[in-house]
């Protein structure tokens, strides 16, 4: 078994208040959720309006399609003209590591 997690620090764009955030953020979740079937939330700066971190995470069988599914994923976070990517880290762990 192999976990995958992703998490991408955005930059959002013309963006004054935490109200106006969520209505940026909660699209970005849900588009995720509903075209990927993952778990997905919103991990970091929730006290700031201009910068969140989404994080996701992926379970699967082999190595080769938790990649393909994240590398999905991020080109797909950071492709969006609303959000301006700052940094991206990605973990995979086997359920062989100890």
């Amino acid at each position: 078994m192999w976990t995958g997690t992703l998490e991408v620090d955005l930059l959002l764009g013309d963006v004054h208040s935490l109200k106006e955030k969520r209505s940026v953020v909660r699209p970005i979740i849900a588009e995720v959720k509903r075209r990927y079937q993952l778990s997905v939330a919103e991990v970091g700066h929730q006290e700031l309006y201009r910068r969140t971190a989404v994080g996701v995470a992926v379970v699967a069988a082999d190595r080769a399609h938790v990649v393909e599914v994240l590398d999905e994923v991020e080109r797909m976070l950071v492709g969006r003209p609303d959000t301006e990517p700052l940094s991206v880290r990605r973990r995979l762990i086997s359920s062989d590591d100890d």
